[in-house]
């Protein structure tokens, strides 16, 4: 009975989020990790968004610090378009943003600030996939980022086991 019921509620918040499909155009005005940030629109309203199918190193990583100036750099107080695709378990947009052309979670993963978030993937389409799993390796081998460590840890296996990012 309780699995049925988790069941349920689980197909329940999919729908929800499937529905919840939006773009949302504003200026980002801050960034809180190198996977999260804030976009205020032409109405004036605030968005707390995750970047879908990355995932950054948390606050308290290596790198976590670097992922975060990675991403004000790209993004910090510049016009953007998030593409929205679901609701995360925290009530975020989880959204593809793109800044003058470039999309900012393909960017962190390409520079090594982020990993390629597979489990997040089923909203990506071939190409952002193809996309997203080029730029990993591509950052692999050229150890860059969180990559140059001997064996980055990411924040899904982290100890405390509270970055699942969705």
């Amino acid at each position: 009975m309780i699995f049925s019921l988790r069941l349920l509620a689980l197909a329940l918040a999919s729908t929800l989020a499937a529905a919840h499909a939006e773009t949302i155009s504003g200026e980002v005005v801050a960034i809180a990790e190198g996977d999260l940030l804030t976009l205020v629109d032409g109405a004036r309203r605030t968005h707390e968004i995750r970047l879908a199918a990355i995932d950054s190193p948390g606050k308290t990583q290596d790198f976590g610090s670097q992922a975060r100036l990675s991403l004000s750099a790209l993004a910090l107080n510049q016009q953007a378009s998030a593409d929205c695709r679901r609701i995360d378990r925290q009530r975020r947009a989880v959204c593809v943003v793109v800044v003058s052309g470039r999309d900012l979670g393909l960017e962190q993963i390409r520079s090594g600030m982020a990993w390629w978030y597979r489990d997040g993937t089923a909203a990506q389409t071939a190409s952002e996939r193809a996309a997203y799993e080029g730029a990993e390796f591509f950052a692999r081998i050229h150890r860059a980022g969180l990559w140059n460590s001997k064996n980055p840890t990411p924040p899904w296996n982290w100890p405390d086991g509270s970055q699942r990012p969705y």
